[in-house]
């Protein structure tokens, strides 16, 4: 009888295998990811929540899963990628809220491009967007929860200084939560 050579078995990616060595534990998407250098007006978006779902996902601050929130209760789904920007608090105690353009308690939404898509990197200001773009996103921050019996008012929509200011804003606040955690 004629035994076939044991096939070894395929290298793992050096990357993974490199990450591996170094933590024991996967990466926190809150804490352990970076902002980027050039925050608050370039930063790093974790996803959420893909363009087209009706699926409401949310990060478990205290696990760092992405969980399944809900399902939105009606027809519409998020216009655009849904997500935060790591390394942030506002005073909903919850990372800043992102809508990425790709092709009382405040809960603020950043509204930002994609710096690497080429239709819509040489956006500077929400001002540059066309009407029917913010009257799309107004429409759907208005209505996704309208069926869950909660109203969501939408404010103006103010310029990239503000949001820039805001995201400064979480960013501090989020080091003065990460100080009072570290005291405890």
């Amino acid at each position: 009888m004629e035994v076939e050579p044991r096939r070894r078995a395929p290298r793992l990616n050096e990357r993974i295998l490199s990450s591996l060595s170094r933590r024991s534990v996967a990466a926190h998407p809150w804490h352990d990811l970076e902002i980027g250098p050039e925050a608050p007006a370039v930063f790093n978006v974790v996803v959420e929540i893909t363009k087209g779902s009706k699926v409401k996902y949310e990060l478990d601050k205290k696990t760092g899963l992405i969980k399944v929130d809900r399902v939105l209760y009606s027809s519409v789904v998020y216009p655009h990628n849904y997500g935060f920007i790591p390394r942030t608090l506002c005073e909903d105690n919850d990372p800043m809220d992102v809508l990425v353009l790709m092709q009382g308690e405040k809960d603020d939404k950043i509204i930002a491009v994609c710096a690497d898509d080429p239709e819509y990197r040489h956006y500077n200001d929400i001002s540059e967007l066309s009407p029917h773009r913010l009257q799309e996103i107004r429409r759907f921050f208005e209505d996704y929860k309208k069926n869950e019996n909660k109203e969501v008012a939408v404010n103006d929509f103010l310029p990239s200084a503000t949001a820039r200011e805001a995201i400064q804003y979480s960013m501090d606040l989020y080091g003065q939560y990460i100080m009072q955690t570290l005291r405890r």
